[in-house]
C-alpha cells in the first residue's frame, strides 16, 4: 500500500566486477546502487512507478573494497505533490562482523509518474520526530540551494 513504506536498505556483497583501476569499488557502481535504492524506497512510498529527476550532493567518504557487505539505506526525507527527496546512506565492511563505515551520502529526487509517464500525485510525509523535522528541513535548505545554482547555471548557458 503506498505511503506505508518509508525506508529500504539493500544489502549485497561488492564484486570484482565492480572494482576500479585502484582495486577499489568503482564510483559510477555505487551511484547506480545509490539509484536502485532511491527507486525502490519512492515506489515502496508512492506506490508508483518512479524516475530520478536528480541526484546531488553525492560525498564519497571512504572506499568501499571488493567482498565487502555493501548496505544501501534510503529514506524518505521530503515529499512534494509529486516528488519525494530520498536521503541515502551507503555503508559498508567486513562481512565476518557487524561494523559498517558510511563510504558515500547523497540525496536523491524521484519523480511518481502514471501510466502516461506524467507526474502523478502521491501522499504526503509528514515528519514526526526531531531528528525527521531535522531531515526535512535539510531537504527544504538543499532545495532552495538547487534553484540558486540551477539560475546561475542558467545564467551562463545564453
Amino acid at each position: 500500500m503506498a505511503g506505508t513504506e518509508r525506508q529500504i536498505t539493500l544489502r549485497f556483497l561488492s564484486e570484482p566486477a565492480d572494482v576500479n583501476f585502484g582495486g577499489k569499488v568503482h564510483g559510477g557502481a555505487v551511484m547506480k546502487w545509490i539509484d536502485l535504492a532511491a527507486y525502490a524506497c519512492a515506489a515502496g512510498w508512492s506506490g508508483k512507478y518512479c524516475i530520478t529527476a536528480y541526484a546531488g550532493g553525492i560525498r564519497f567518504v571512504q572506499p568501499i573494497h571488493v567482498g565487502n557487505i555493501v548496505e544501501v539505506c534510503g529514506k524518505v526525507i521530503y515529499t512534494g505533490r509529486t516528488s519525494m527527496h530520498i536521503g541515502i546512506d551507503v555503508r559498508a565492511g567486513d562481512p565476518k562482523n557487524s561494523e559498517r563505515h558510511l563510504t558515500t551520502h547523497c540525496i536523491v529526487i524521484m519523480v511518481a509518474v502514471d501510466e502516461a509517464g506524467k507526474p502523478a500525485q502521491i501522499p504526503e510525509w509528514i515528519p514526526v520526530t526531531e531528528k525527521d523535522i531535522h531531515l526535512q528541513q535539510s531537504a527544504l535548505r538543499l532545495m532552495e540551494m538547487r534553484k540558486k545554482i540551477g539560475a546561475e547555471m542558467e545564467a551562463h548557458v545564453k
